[in-house]
């Protein structure tokens, strides 16, 4: 995980290893508080999306088509371009 581990290198500089080293053993030890993931390889506790939220999974995909009210968002419909 070379990428998260550079990131987490940022964080320390930025935050501390103090409190790096608390965020991340309480994300392994099933907290919510950290989590991780890169190339198949994960570490740490997810978070549960909060309520009535919308998940941007394919974000990029997304456009609204002419005279859209947006019901199709949060389902498997796609929209077309026009």
């Amino acid at each position: 995980m070379p990428l998260v581990a550079a990131w987490v290198a940022q964080l320390r500089t930025a935050f501390g290893d103090d409190l790096m080293n608390d965020v991340i053993r309480r994300g392994r030890n099933g907290e919510p508080v950290f989590y991780a993931s890169e190339n198949g390889q994960s570490f740490g506790t997810k978070w549960a999306p909060p309520m009535n939220s919308w998940i941007a999974d394919d974000i990029s995909a997304r456009r609204f088509c002419d005279g859209c009210d947006g019901k199709c968002i949060g389902t498997s419909t796609r929209c077309v371009k026009s």
